[in-house]
Formats: C-alpha cells, structure tokens, sequence
C-alpha cells in the first residue's frame, strides 16, 4: 500500500480512539417488537423515547419488516418509549430509567383507533427515498410519479444519479465507471447495452433502487463511483396471492407507450412459488445537432450535422422462483429469468453541411439508416443457504448462469451533393449484421461466524465471461459484396479470481468497526480476429476496505470509510477495430487501454435518524475517459476512442432529508454538490479541467382526504463533465395525484412527466483543435395512467424472505454499518 492508503487508515484509527463524553450516561441498547391485534408484525411503526415531563423527544426510530426495533440511549434519568402506527392507537412503556443495563421491553400490542373496523388493513408507506448508513434507497413502489415509467426514467430521479442520454452513460455523484446490479447481480452488459435494456424495462415490477457509494470488500472491487442494485418485487406471504398492473402514457405529439406486468405467489409449508411477467411497448424520437470544427494548415473546415429518427421499442420479459425450506436451518432456491428486448430505428435522416473556413458550402451530403437490434437473455441462479450452527454462523452458496444473445441490423444510404445540391459522385451503399454473445458463469460461496462479541466473514468467488462479437460489412456497387476493411469480429475472454476476508463488532459500547481484504486475479485476452491481433492481460490486486461507526450522543451518529477500487475496461473498448457511422465520422478502440484505480475516502454524519451528510473524497489514477474526441484533420475526420487520463481529484457534499411537515405532508430534499478535477496529455501538451457542480432534488407527498394522494417533485443538475465533454444543466418537474379504490385493493394513478420540457442535452468539448458542441432533444415530457390491483390472501403472516448470495452480503453490510 502507498503513502495515501496509509495516511487513511492511520486517520481511521485515530478516530477509533475512545473519547470522554462529558456528562453523558453510558449508553444502552432498548428493543423489543410490535403486532397488530391479530398478532402481525407492526411493520416501520415510528419508536420514539421521550422525556416523562413534556414528552420531548429524546431520539427514535422506524421498525423493520418484522416490527423489531433496537436503538441505543445515553440519556440521563427516566424516560418513555412510545410506539405509533397509522390507523393504531399508539402504545407506551412503562415509566424506564437509564441504569447502564440493556433493557429488553415486552411486546408492544397495537389496537385500532375506535371507531374502524378491526378487518380493515392499515399498511405503513414509506417515504420515496430514504437514506440508511451506507446506502440510499428509492421506494419505487412507493412513488406515484414513477407509475408507468421505466426503470432508466426512474433512475434518472435519483439524487446525485446524472445521465448523458447523448451517450447513454449513467453516473453517480459525477463520476463514471458505476457497476448497474439486477437483483445483486452485475449484468456484464456494455453502457449502450445496458441503458438500453433500462430503457425498455417498465418501473411498476421495481420495488427499489440501491445507490451504495462506497462498498466494502465483500463486492467485487469493479466500480469507481459506487454501484446501483435494482431490486425487483418479491411478495413474502403464505397462501395464494397478486397483482395485475396495466399502464399507458403520451408523449405529445403523438409517441405512444403502454405496459403491464402480472405477479403471482403461492407459499404453503415448505414450498414457496413465485412468478412474474412484465410487457412495454413504446416510441419515441431523438432529435440531434452536432456541429464540429476541424482546423488544418491555418484553414478551418466546419462540419454542421443534422439528425432526426423515429424509434420503437418493445421487451418482455419473465421471471421463475421456488424456494424449499427443508428445515429452520436449511433453504435451496432456484430463480429463473428471461427477457427478450427488440428496439428498431426504422427511419433516421443524418444531414451534414461541410463548410469551409470562410462559410461558404463545400459540399452535401445526407444519410438515411435503417438500425434493428434485438437481444435475448436467460438467467439461471442455484442457492443453498445453511445454518449449522442457529444464528452464530451461515454458509451460503450461489451458482449462476447468464447468456445473452444480441442481434443487430443496420443499412445506411449516403448521397452526396454540390453547393448547388446537384448530385456528386456515387452514392455509398452499405450494409452490416452484428451478431453478438455473452456467456457469463459465476460461482460463489460465503460463510460468517460469531466469535464472541465479534463477527468474522469471509468467501471465494470465480467468474467468467466470454463474448463473441462478428461484424459484416456489405457495400454495394453492381451487387452485395463483403467489405473487408470494415468488417470485423472480436472474441473477449476474462476470468475473475477473487477472495475476501472481513472481522466486524465493537470497539466499545458507542464504537463499531468493520475491516476486510480482497484479493482479485484478473485474466483477460481480448482477440480480433480481423486484424490477427491479440491483447492479454494478467495481474493480480488488493484491495482494502475499512468502516467505523461511532455514536457522539443518542442524536449525532458519524461514520468514516475506505476503500480501494478499480475499473476494468470493457471489452469493446479494447477492440482496436474501427467503427464507421458515417463518411467522416467513426469509432476505435484502444487494445492499450489500462484498468483504473481508485482510492475513496467518505465520512458521514447521521442527526436523528434523518439528516444524514457526507463528505467524500477520491483520486483516481488512469482515469480512462470512455469517449475522447479525436481528429484527423488531413482527412476532414472525427473519431471517438476510450482513453486513460493521467490523474482525478474528486470532493463531494451531499445533504439529504424527509421533513415531515405535517401528519399529511412529508417533504424530502437532497442537496450534492461536487469538485472535479483531472488532468491528461493531449498530443504532448498538458490539458487540465475543473468544474464544480451541484445537484438538488426535491419531492412531496401530500395526503388528501377519501384515499387521495398527490405528488410533485422535481430535480436540477448544474453544468458537468462527462469524460471531456462538459454538459450544461437540466432539470424537470413532476406531478403525479393517487386514487385507492376497491378497499384500497385497486390503486389508480395519473402522472406527468417533465411538465415544463427542461430535459435536454447540450453540451460541448473544445480544446487544442477539438472542437465539437452537441444538441438533443427526446420525448422528456410524458402523461401517464397506471391501474393496479391486488388480489388473493394479502393479510397473512409473512414467509421469510429468500436470498441470493449477494443479497446476504448486501443485507449484512447495512447490519454491520449500524451496529
């Protein structure tokens, strides 16, 4: 480890240093559990302890699924634990007193307010957004606006989340390389590929979104700026039971989209069976303005694009679960999962206008392409789950199976033209197939133990993944003929050996820690078959992660981490091909292309419960900038090509609350802002870039009388850097109003989004003689109707929950950050 690792770990151990608390009480734990009058579970009820005088409130906090709660308390003298849940009388303890013992209170049984009926189902709601020790969660359930969206539409409200639809790239807190998860899998999927299936995968079959910023060994090491799980619904209940969404929207004028998806559990003694089916269709438009200036022997030539298309999209898509508890401490899992995605672009009109240095027309010329994708995927996971020995040790096991199956289809026509639009020289007619396969194995296993006060865990994982892409080119003279200089096929192996080891417990009674090691062997060879060209790598890193969680009094919790992490380039990036999207215009890979690493550093500090800020810090070495803008200027020609900067500096602030207004009213604020800078060569001239950029989001949910619900929110992203692009700000607003029905079994909502039509791109790259500004536009505005209703036995006690071997690292992160 360097200089900079050490200095961080000699500050979190200063840090773990025991402090005098001047007039506090040693702290203790109090817990206990909640039930409703059939004796279920008091889901999120609000616990709070208050001062026997004036029922001031001292701290508090919100039950888990299962109505357990446990929450430590410094306070001096006596004091009252209160419980509350809407629709419930609320419920008191008896009169406690501070005496340095943990104090276990019986169960709390709620009633109903007088005058309801006893039948009736009360179900806790959970605010948009909320924000845990080492993660923040977005409810998508929860949300009224997200109706009928999709799950990139829902992404892009999350706070510090930015996309550049131009490129379709997603970062987190302004920075690139974010690992995207699918039920804790990583999807191994390419940027484009992934916002692709984002795009066209609706959000009603979305329970939450995880924005993890700073991960601890037990993840695979792979992501700068943090990871984002997705995490699909998962009825827990026993008996028979559903629910059926069907959704429509409009994005004036006239682009049409419609969705549905269909859940079905059942679970009787051992066996658990659980099932869904999800369908949208949807269209759109892409409207894009690039103009490019290329210098050359004192001249300037000024190329002036123009791009209009229509697209369409459709996916479907499946998912087949059974779990069999073969005993309290045994459960195997199987998970099945598919979907097929078909998107086509059947008309898209490229016009360009080359200029030369005093203005006047040089030349025409127009393309229209014709583009097809469609990609398949199946998806099979095996998991054992065993406990040997109750609840002091687990060992788990996952084994995956991934394969997607891409096919693509493009033919661009380009006609050239003089000044006077008279028509100049042939016409270039081309044509290309892109077949392409991923074929992902992963097998994993993880197993943690209690020893004493501490908890120790630790687990070995191997991954593969090959992937076979085959580009042919056809052009057209006479008659189709392949056209060698353009087609190419590239084969991409990488294996992933990795270990990890974590020791977590306390310090003392305010003090947690957690401290780990991961090792990872990385194998790749990336070939082109084309070029007879192959590039291997072989290399072997750690990477150490340390947590410390300490109580200052029962309302200030502050939390300081570290880690190290890296990012591996794709494998398109590193095919040295050359992909042409016009004339003048391509891309290229770079075979030289080196991993990124990165060093995070972020302290957090939580005010009751609620208030949580953090600051963070990272330096990357070897950025790698996944579209550097290149020319070749004797040529009159643009290319884009992956690229590693020399070094990144990046600071980041990040305030976020729920501010309950009122009983009827909550409000919830996110506020980031953030310092990026990074430097680099360009053709041996140093190029240095700094920008400060900030991020707001806010939302409100206002509860109405007879079962209505209103929303509105929006969100605002300053000016920022994406690669050496620099983008100016964006934003929108939304609004969205919620009718329960049918015994609140039928929920109808009606939504709009992006009210003002304030999300756009623009943004620009100008340096040395780059010099490239970029417009686009796309239905951002979108009026939108989702119907759901629920049916069978929805009030029955709750199965326990099953989990994948990554869901179990993720589940006992949270438990170790909180203590």
């Amino acid at each position: 480890m360097n200089y900079f690792t050490w200095a961080c770990l000699g500050l979190f151990f200063s840090f773990m240093l025991p402090r005098a608390e001047a007039q506090q009480k040693k702290p203790i734990r109090i817990s206990g559990e909640i039930a409703d009058e059939n004796r279920q579970p008091g889901s999120f009820a609000n616990v709070l302890i208050l001062h026997p005088v004036d029922s001031t409130m001292l701290t508090g906090v919100v039950a888990d699924l299962d109505g357990r709660f446990s929450l430590d308390f410094s306070g001096a003298g006596s004091f009252l634990v209160s419980v509350s849940m809407n629709g419930y009388k609320k419920a008191f303890s008896p009169l406690l007193r501070n005496e340095g013992k943990d104090i276990r209170l019986p169960g709390f049984l709620l009633q109903p307010e007088s005058g309801m009926l006893a039948e009736v189902t009360v179900s806790a709601r959970k605010p948009f957004i909320t924000q845990e020790t080492d993660r923040m969660v977005l409810h998508v359930e929860n949300s009224i606006v997200a109706a009928g969206a999709t799950a990139l539409e829902v992404l892009e409200r999350a706070p510090g989340v930015t996309l550049d639809q131009q490129n379709d790239r997603i970062q987190l807190r302004g920075k690139d390389g974010v690992v995207v998860q699918i039920d804790g899998k990583q999807t191994y999927l390419s940027e484009q590929e992934l916002v692709s299936l984002l795009r066209n995968t609706p959000s009603d079959n979305i329970e939450k979104i995880e924005l993890i910023t700073n991960p601890s060994s037990r993840y695979d090491a792979a992501g700068n700026s943090g990871i984002i799980n997705i995490r699909f619904k998962r009825n827990k209940n026993f008996g028979t039971n559903g629910s059926l969404t069907l959704g429509g929207g409009i994005s004036p004028p006239d682009y049409f989209r419609g969705n549905g998806s269909l859940t079905l559990n059942h679970r009787a003694g051992k066996l658990g069976v659980f099932g869904t089916l999800t369908g949208f269709e949807g269209s759109g438009f892409n409207d894009q303005t690039v103009d490019r200036v290329i210098p050359h022997e004192g001249q300037k030539t000024y190329f002036d694009a123009h791009s209009f298309s229509n697209w369409k999209a459709r996916n479907y898509s499946t998912r087949l679960g059974l779990d069999y508890f073969a005993s309290e401490k045994t459960t195997i899992g199987i998970l099945i999962s598919a979907f097929h995605n078909k998107w086509s672009n059947p008309f898209r009109t490229t016009g360009v206008t080359i200029r030369n240095d005093d203005g006047t027309p040089r030349q025409h010329y127009r393309t229209v392409t014709d583009a097809y994708n469609r990609m398949g995927n199946v998806t099979g996971n095996l998991y054992f789950r065993h406990k040997p020995a109750g609840e002091e040790s687990e060992l788990t096991f996952d084994l995956d199976y991934v394969g997607y199956d891409g096919r693509g289809y493009n033919s661009m026509d380009t006609r050239y033209f003089t000044p006077d639009s008279l028509p100049d020289g042939a016409p270039d007619l081309v044509r290309n197939n892109m077949p392409s396969r991923i074929g992902i194995g992963v097998a994993k296993l993880d197993y943690s133990r209690k020893i004493g006060e501490y908890k120790l865990e630790t687990g070995l994982k191997s991954s593969y993944v090959a992937s076979d892409n085959d580009m042919v080119f056809e052009k057209k003279s006479d008659d189709w003929m392949i056209d060698s200089s353009r087609t190419n096929r590239f084969r991409y192996t990488e294996n992933i050996s990795a270990a990890y080891a974590s020791f977590s417990g306390n310090i003392n009674r305010r003090t947690r820690f957690m401290a780990g090691i991961r090792a990872e062997h990385t194998f790749s060879s990336g070939n082109s078959v084309t070029l007879g060209s192959i590039t291997k790598r072989n290399y072997l890193d750690f990477f150490p992660s340390v947590f410390i969680s300490r109580d200052l009094d029962s309302n200030n919790v502050v939390n300081l981490s570290y880690s190290r992490r890296i990012d591996r380039p794709g494998y398109q990036s590193l095919n040295p091909f050359e992909f042409y999207l016009d004339p003048y215009t391509f891309q290229r890979g770079n075979p030289n292309l080196k991993p990124q690493y990165t060093h995070s550093l972020q302290l957090t500090h939580v005010y009751r419960s609620f208030l949580n800020t953090t600051l963070a810090y990272s330096r990357v070495r070897d950025m790698i900038a996944r579209e550097v803008p290149m020319q070749i200027a004797e040529e009159n020609k643009t290319y884009l090509t992956a690229d590693n900067l020399d070094k990144q500096n990046y600071f980041s602030l990040t305030i976020g609350a729920p501010l309950p207004v009122n009983k009827w009213w909550n409000l919830q604020v996110n506020l980031s802002g953030a310092f990026n800078e990074y430097s680099t060569f360009y053709r041996n001239a140093p190029y240095h870039m700094r920008l400060f950029t900030w991020n707001a989001y806010a939302n409100n949910q206002v509860t109405l009388p007879c079962n209505w619900t209103f929303e509105a929110g929006g969100w605002y992203n300053s000016p920022a850097i994406f690669g050496l692009m620099a983008a100016r700000s964006h934003g929108m607003v939304n609004l969205g109003l919620q009718k329960s029905i049918n015994n609140k079994k039928t929920t109808v909502r009606l939504n709009v989004q992006d009210l003002f039509q304030t999300n756009r791109f623009r943004g620009s790259t100008q340096f040395e003689d780059i010099d490239v500004k970029v417009r686009a536009t796309w239905p951002s505005r979108q009026f939108r109707l989702a119907v759901t209703h629920r049916f069978g036995n929805q009030h029955v006690k709750s199965a326990r929950r099953r989990n994948t071997g990554a869901d179990e690292l993720q589940k006992r992160v949270s438990e170790d950050s909180n203590g």
